[in-house]
């Protein structure tokens, strides 16, 4: 444990942490450049034969950017993706963004340090940050702009320049200390754990744009919506939005161990994948008859068609969404994690006026709005395990996997969890099994 690490722990002051020397080198979860072919030709890409964890230098800090002591962090999709080197290996996004010249130009390197959530705390702002200072506890959200692009003031998802940070930038979450840019940062929630609040922002968010927010599928009071994966970060956030938002949540899952966790959530309606025969349809009368059987029973429960499908599995459940979601209703997408080319009847869009809303992210209004609900306790974290940094293989291993629930997190520098509540008092009421609804159900 190096000197400001220590200080960090301690709770020291602003003055003290920001006089503390920056190490020369840190420890992070990276990926190397001369890997990027060693899963061709083979079947089974096992994340933890490409992710290394190791020491790696300390970035100089840009004018707009905070450096981080990364205290927790978890696990997303991408992480996958990245350790995977698919679709595409991540070093084209480094070596693309590299050119731009200047301190992008850090970002070129032959290794690349990943990770796209993180809370901890600031130890150095650049020269031209304000809002933030050296003591400040933080959770980082995952999107950094170009706020020179006129587009990014309108929806920041819509900036040609938006990158995802640790994906399409290096210097990423799962690591002792992390760079981001000064609007990445927002306010940890004070009842959370660094563990806790390590693993909401990226699928919280856009789960909140995808559904609250007037860019997805502006839910209303009493709609009823379907959530494909409802036990995936993603869709255990999805199932705590609806019911937030006075909805029905129609939750599907594939074992019976998730559907106890969808109860855990509070989730109204829950389908066991297996019990109804719903597998992955390859032709389009396995689409239409498996929609059916769907509808049929979503409208036994429920007494009528879902109005809005939430789906982020992609090739395996798109054509049953845009089959099973009512006249006028709305199929939301921000993903596709079992392909990316999708079928589906183009008859019962247009026919029944329905539309597809392609959802990314969320920008920095709306990761604000989602930290507040968290903040207020709306929300909870979905985390269900906790590992450390030396056993980052292991964790992305069993979200890759598909083994995991809700979220997984990695201690950084937290020596051990629970550590990193300041208001405890919140924490007391609030009630800290409320606060953890998934852990212990694997």
């Amino acid at each position: 444990m190096d000197s400001l690490t220590e200080t960090l722990l301690s709770g020291a002051s602003a003055e003290v942490v920001a006089q503390e020397e920056l190490p020369d080198q840190y420890t992070a979860a990276f990926l190397r450049a001369e890997d990027v072919g060693m899963f061709d030709g083979v079947r089974d890409k096992d994340v933890r034969k490409s992710i290394r964890v190791g020491r790696v230098p300390m970035p100089e800090l840009a004018p707009d950017e905070v450096l981080v002591a990364v205290m927790a962090s978890a696990i997303n999709y991408n992480t996958v993706w990245s350790a995977t080197f698919e679709p595409v290996p991540t070093f084209q996004f480094l070596r693309r963004y590299g050119r731009e010249g200047g301190p992008a130009a850090r970002h070129d390197r032959p290794y690349h340090v990943i990770g796209s959530d993180a809370s901890g705390i600031v130890v150095r702002a650049g020269a031209g940050v304000q809002r933030w200072r050296p003591g400040d506890h933080v959770v980082l959200t995952c999107i950094q702009v170009d706020d020179h692009e006129p587009a990014t003031h309108a929806d920041a998802m819509l900036g040609a320049g938006q990158r995802a940070w640790g994906y399409e930038t290096n210097f990423g979450g799962l690591a002792h200390y992390a760079v981001v840019k000064a609007s990445q940062v927002l306010p940890k929630p004070a009842h959370l754990t660094w563990e806790e609040a390590a693993g909401v922002l990226l699928t919280a968010a856009t789960s909140y744009r995808m559904l609250i927010s007037d860019k997805g599928a502006r839910i209303k009071l009493g709609d009823v919506v379907l959530i494909w994966g409802a036990t995936g970060g993603l869709g255990a956030f999805a199932v705590q939005l609806v019911k937030q938002a006075g909805g029905v949540s129609v939750g599907v899952v594939g074992s019976e161990t998730k559907a106890k966790a969808l109860q855990a959530l509070g989730c109204d309606v829950i389908v066991n994948r297996a019990d109804v025969g719903l597998g992955e349809a390859t032709t389009p009368e396995q689409v239409i008859e498996q929609g059916k059987r769907l509808g049929r029973i979503i409208r036994k429960e429920v007494g009528e068609d879902p109005h809005v499908a939430f789906d982020y599995v992609g090739r395996a459940t798109f054509g049953i969404s845009v089959f099973v979601v009512r006249r006028g209703g709305t199929v939301v997408t921000c993903g596709s994690s079992t392909g990316y080319v999708h079928e589906y009847d183009n008859r019962y869009l247009w026919m029944n006026s329905k539309r597809i809303v392609g959802s990314h992210a969320a920008n920095l209004q709306e990761q604000a709005e989602l930290n507040r609900l968290v903040s207020l306790g709306k929300i909870s974290p979905v985390l269900s395990s906790v590992y450390s940094l030396d056993e980052v293989g292991e964790a992305a291993r069993l979200v890759q996997t598909n083994r995991h629930l809700g979220k997984v997190a990695v201690l950084c520098q937290a020596p051990r969890e629970g550590l990193g509540v300041t208001d405890p008092a919140r924490r007391e009421k609030l009630g800290a099994a409320a606060l953890n609804p998934l852990r212990g159900l694997l």
